[in-house]
């Protein structure tokens, strides 16, 4: 299949397209400017009540006038534009595919040759997030703004999260059983091209709580986790410099001493080269961990480790390591923040990160086009494939006019084959401005020795949001289903005689805008897609798992100072009262039941809307695919009202072939 590069099949439509919303873009952002100003957010209100003077408020008093006569101004042109856009959108292609070309040994090409489809398996790492990135007018209703400058400072926190290095800390002790990490970095245990699994020798007693010591050199372990590679471009040889650290279960003993070794490979942190946005929802503060460039960046969550090769003169990435020096900015707790049920198959925590190693993003709500192209120039840092501006616009296969594309992205490390994407053709009132869909997904992960492809399918998806329309959300996941099925069934070059192709996996994400405790939503939770796909966070229809908690924030409370960075958002969410106080919870059609009557009921776990699903059936034959990990990530706090959440998905051989 040909992916479209370009919005449109010739240069002659492009440049009609560019001349169109060049007359229209000047009407649009000053209306968006005069409206945003008159919708303050939470933030900018108390910096009013605290200064008198604030000179947002000056600046809107001044700048009205202004903006509204530039605006009256701008119509003639604005309407000229947009009778030579409306007609042009029927031309215009569903998505732009952009792929960075330039991406060295790192690239999707060589990432198909480390797995044959034989030894242990391959794991793969899936993440989905709701960024509310909206014209700064609309972003404003769910208190948050400055669109722009967060669409690059999500990049870059996103960026810098998936290229940490993977980390492994076992605890051996008899009455801790569970994984010790500072976050998600930690998934699994390095692989190399033979699929076989490496780990570094070396050991930690255990103590008190985990603290590392210094290098000796004189230098505070925060400052140099702040110096990344100053190019900006992620950390090189993750996977390589990756290490599993054991704690003993020797009760009273000290790390040992950092050996400071001029060897090479060093597992460098993700690295803001680019300079960091200074809008106050996501300024860097005291304890931020969002972003890695940060001074104060890994102050209570990142372990950084440096591999080294015995005898110190070898950087190659094969070589094997004996020694480990430690360096860590001030761990400040041993209580394990992955932790697995007695009677869960996987591990699952609140992580102040991005899963290391990410494979695959699914994002929604990315409306914006500038901001979308500034997130797209963000995660070429990582990603070498990506889709964004998916949608279609004007009147075109669906029933009412699209203001706004369908707010999809995706982004790949792996080589996309084969794209599809849907309208929805029920959305209705507001929604109906949007064309909302799904976007369907073919990659290829690996190839065996017979030169089969091995492929993975991935569906991301933003279901209808107005809250009393569960018919037409059910509508959608029908017609989810059978357009997956009609895509994996043209896609498909494989027979069951003579196939071409096995199928690894088959994952659905996205903002549901449903959640599995409401009664309110009782249609939606017992949909047939459940019986088909699997949601590791849920038991059944209204069901959830104990350690399962909301992903929606209380978007009034996004600037306390409790939630305000990363770390501090992962230790409220960790605790019951936390969650009943900064996340959100569903309200009751039924008159007398307020809002903290509903929390009581949810036992403070609140709204799950944002969902990761997973087949086991229709994968190739003897294969399986288990959960490993699943985490709610708290990264992005300040700068969206979702948390997003990932799942690290082991694709093995069945019992014939191990």
């Amino acid at each position: 299949m040909v992916l479209y590069t370009a919005p449109f099949p010739n240069s002659c439509l492009s440049a009609l397209h560019a001349v169109s919303w060049a007359l229209i873009f000047p009407c649009y952002w000053l209306a968006d400017r005069l409206v945003a100003s008159f919708i303050p957010t939470t933030y900018e209100k108390r910096q009013r009540a605290d200064d008198p003077c604030y000179l947002q408020l000056l600046c809107t008093v001044l700048f009205t006038p202004i903006y509204l006569a530039l605006l009256v101004a701008s119509l003639p042109f604005a309407f000229v534009g947009f009778l030579l856009w409306s007609p042009l959108q029927s031309a215009r292609r569903p998505y732009i595919y952009s792929r960075l070309e330039d991406k060295g040994l790192a690239g999707g090409a060589a990432l198909l040759s480390e797995w044959k489809g034989t030894g242990p398996g391959k794991s793969f790492c899936f993440a989905t997030a709701n960024l509310c990135l909206l014209p700064d007018s609309l972003a404003r209703l769910n208190n948050v703004f400055n669109t722009q400058a967060r669409a690059k400072e999500i990049g870059q926190r996103i960026r810098n999260g998936a290229s940490r290095p993977q980390i492994k800390i076992y605890i051996d002790s008899p009455t801790n059983t569970s994984i010790s990490a500072a976050s998600f970095s930690s998934l699994v245990s390095p692989q190399g091209s033979d699929g076989v699994a490496k780990a570094v020798p070396g050991s930690i007693k255990r103590t008190a709580s985990v603290e590392y010591k210094g290098n000796g050199s004189g230098r505070h372990p925060s400052d140099e986790a702040a110096n990344g590679p100053a190019s900006g471009e992620p950390a090189e040889g993750s996977l390589e410099d990756a290490c599993i650290v054991r704690i003993g279960g020797e009760e009273g003993g000290r790390p040992p001493e950092a050996d400071n070794s001029a060897a090479g490979g060093q597992a460098r942190n993700g690295a803001g080269g680019a300079p960091q946005s200074q809008t106050p929802n996501h300024s860097q503060q005291d304890g931020d961990s969002g972003s890695l460039g940060s001074p104060s960046a890994s102050r209570e969550s990142l372990v950084k480790v440096r591999a080294t090769a015995d005898g110190g003169g070898s950087g190659e990435p094969g070589a094997t390591n004996s020694k480990l020096p430690y360096k860590a900015s001030g761990v400040k707790k041993a209580a394990a923040r992955k932790r697995r049920h007695p009677d869960e198959a996987f591990d699952h925590e609140v992580s102040a990160f991005f899963p290391a190693n990410l494979d695959f993003l699914c994002l929604q709500e990315v409306f914006d086009k500038r901001a979308a192209a500034k997130l797209k120039d963000q995660l070429h840092g990582y990603f070498e494939y990506i889709l964004y501006d998916v949608g279609v616009y004007g009147c075109q296969g669906c029933c009412s006019f699209k203001c706004l594309n369908s707010g999809l992205f995706f982004a790949s490390r792996y080589p996309i084959m084969d794209v599809a994407y849907h309208c929805y053709p029920n959305g209705r009132r507001s929604d109906g401005l949007a064309s909302k869909g799904a976007l369907f997904l073919k990659v290829q992960v690996g190839s065996t020795p017979q030169d089969q492809r091995i492929v993975g399918y991935i569906s991301c998806t933003h279901l209808h949001a107005l809250p009393e329309d569960s018919a037409i959300r059910c509508e959608q996941l029908d017609l989810l289903q059978d357009w997956l099925a009609d895509f994996r069934k043209s896609t498909s070059s494989s027979s069951t005689a003579n196939p071409e192709e096995l199928v690894a996996f088959d994952v659905i994400c996205g903002d549901f805008n449903f959640d599995n405790c409401s009664s309110d939503d009782k249609l939606e939770q017992q949909h047939s897609l459940f019986t088909h796909y699997k949601d590791p966070c849920r038991l059944g229809p209204g069901e959830e798992k104990s350690w399962a908690i909301g992903t929606m924030l209380d978007t009034d409370n996004l600037y306390d100072e409790e939630v305000c960075t990363p770390d501090n958002l992962q230790k409220v969410l960790e605790s019951e009262e936390g969650r009943r106080e900064y996340l959100a919870f569903p309200t009751s059609k039924s008159p007398g039941a307020g809002q903290k009557g509903r929390k009581d009921l949810l036992k403070g776990n609140g709204r799950r809307i944002d969902y990761m699903l997973y087949a086991e059936e229709g994968l190739c034959p003897d294969w399986k695919a288990e959960v490993e990990e699943f985490s709610f990530i708290t990264q992005l706090s300040g700068l969206t009202d979702h948390l997003p959440v990932a799942m690290r998905l082991m694709v093995s051989a069945g019992e014939e072939e191990a």
